[in-house]
């Protein structure tokens, strides 16, 4: 009976240890996942910083040429920004479901890999 008592601590305790490591080792892959996301996404965000400043300044540079060419300032920037309203719609009707796609699988591919 005692032998039986003792198998059972045994089990029981191996059970709890197994348990533990288990939840360790989720732990340790969740953090894994997390940092290999982050990583990614820290080095992306500064090109993307950076590539969007550019676009800020050549907008504006566009504009001003723009409204010289047509006579008053004002209509440079007019121009550039009929061009991203038409961009903008082009994107929404025609491409939403394509963008959304394309950043779904990026995220998916960065959490599986």
């Amino acid at each position: 009976m005692e032998d039986n008592t003792t198998l059972l601590e045994s089990l029981l305790e191996r059970a709890s240890e197994y348990g533990k490591t288990s939840f360790e080792l989720i732990k340790l892959k969740t953090l894994d996942k997390t940092t290999d996301v982050v990583s990614t996404l820290v080095p992306h965000s500064v090109v993307f910083v950076l590539i969007a400043t550019f676009v800020l300044f050549l907008n504006l540079g566009l504009a001003l040429w723009l409204g010289d060419i047509l006579g008053k300032t004002f209509y440079g920037f007019f121009v550039v920004a009929a061009f991203y309203i038409l961009a903008g719609i082009i994107i929404h009707f025609f491409m939403h479901k394509w963008v959304k796609k394309l950043v779904g699988n990026y995220f998916i591919k960065q959490m599986l890999k």
